[in-house]
């Protein structure tokens, strides 16, 4: 009998392995949908971002964040509740600002969209920007997350961020959980801080926010040596509770409605606080009143005061406000000699109607 070349013997069996294994790789489906989906980069409804559920439509803004080199201040565009669109109408601007805003806002947009939350990285060499995009990012989910709550039923827990109100020692912003046309929690998320004021924040705060949920309201006592504190919490917490009555009724359980006349129809009343706009004199705020769709009431909150301020805002506001009801939109004309507060009222104005979906 012939003996095997070796050589032969391992051509023959490299090539009974090479054949077993495409024999393997055959039986193997087609398709491996896990393999698809992380080809594709798309991401599995479980994993899904934060964005806020109930089909809200339209814009919702966010409050403007205060940061170390300006305000930051985000718009959403939403969709079904999915956001479809983000964009920061304020940024830091002036000087080496304008460079960091121009690389880093794009970004933050894209990130927003692409997370469907507030949980994105801060982008490098812009911490400062970062961080308060998120905030107000964050402010803008709370927002839509209310309304989505309002649409589905005012039984339903809602959480509302009241505007930042600023005092002498620093910001004071309340968020209240509203349940049932009844706050059932409160909080400061921006309160007083360094030195005495951490003391004096530690003691009120607490006692503040007990006070929220035990009146259902803002009509609560100011806690003995922190006036200032008290003051800011109060007004946040109005704002919040002007909101949370916009978007379906907290604190008085289900929103204003007035007859619209003799068909027996019902014309829902809202009142809508805007976020406060800062200007180079300082900040315009603007709260209106709209029935039926149309502006039947504006007021300034805020606007700016001291020296020959004064004189502007009480020549301008009234001015302003007519405007706003006459057009029953922010497009209105600015008022002669008050460029600056004419050109926040229509900010702040803008942003109230936005939480009208106007």
């Amino acid at each position: 009998m012939r003996k095997s070349h070796p050589v032969r013997r391992a051509v023959l069996a490299g090539a009974a392995t090479v054949s077993g294994i495409v024999l393997l790789l055959s039986l193997k489906p087609a398709t491996d949908p896990g393999s698809a989906q992380a080809a594709g980069g798309q991401v599995p409804p479980a994993a899904a971002g934060q964005a806020p559920q109930g089909g809200v439509n339209g814009a919702v803004t966010g409050d403007a964040a205060r940061t170390q080199y300006g305000a930051v201040q985000v718009r959403l565009t939403m969709s079904n509740g999915k956001i479809t669109q983000a964009e920061a109408v304020q940024a830091p601007k002036g000087g080496r600002s304008d460079q960091i805003t121009a690389d880093s806002v794009p970004r933050l947009n894209r990130a927003a969209v692409a997370a469907q939350s507030a949980d994105i990285d801060a982008v490098s060499g812009a911490t400062y920007t970062s961080a308060g995009y998120k905030k107000s990012l964050q402010s803008a989910l709370d927002k839509a997350k209310a309304q989505g709550g309002a649409e589905q039923g005012s039984g339903q827990a809602r959480t509302v961020t009241g505007d930042v109100a600023r005092t002498e020692y620093g910001p004071v912003q309340v968020r209240v959980t509203v349940a049932g046309g009844k706050i059932t929690k409160a909080e400061a998320v921006q309160a007083p801080k360094g030195g005495r004021s951490d003391q004096i924040t530690s003691s009120s705060v607490p006692r503040l926010n007990q006070a929220a949920v035990a009146t259902g309201s803002a009509d609560i006592d100011s806690v003995s040596g922190a006036t200032y504190t008290s003051a800011g919490y109060k007004k946040s917490l109005q704002s919040a509770l002007d909101k949370a009555e916009a978007q379906g009724g907290a604190g008085g359980g289900g929103g204003s409605s007035q007859a619209a006349g003799a068909g027996g129809g019902q014309a829902r009343t809202q009142v809508l606080t805007g976020s406060a706009a800062q200007t180079e004199y300082g900040p315009v705020q603007v709260r209106v009143t709209v029935t039926g769709g149309k502006i039947t009431k504006a007021e300034a909150v805020q606007a700016p005061k001291g020296g020959r301020s004064d004189q502007i805002t009480s020549s301008s506001v009234p001015r302003l406000n007519q405007a706003a009801v006459a057009t029953g939109s922010a497009d209105i004309d600015s008022v002669s000699g008050a460029t600056y507060t004419s050109a926040g009222y229509k900010k702040s104005l803008q942003s109230a109607l936005d939480q009208a979906g106007g």
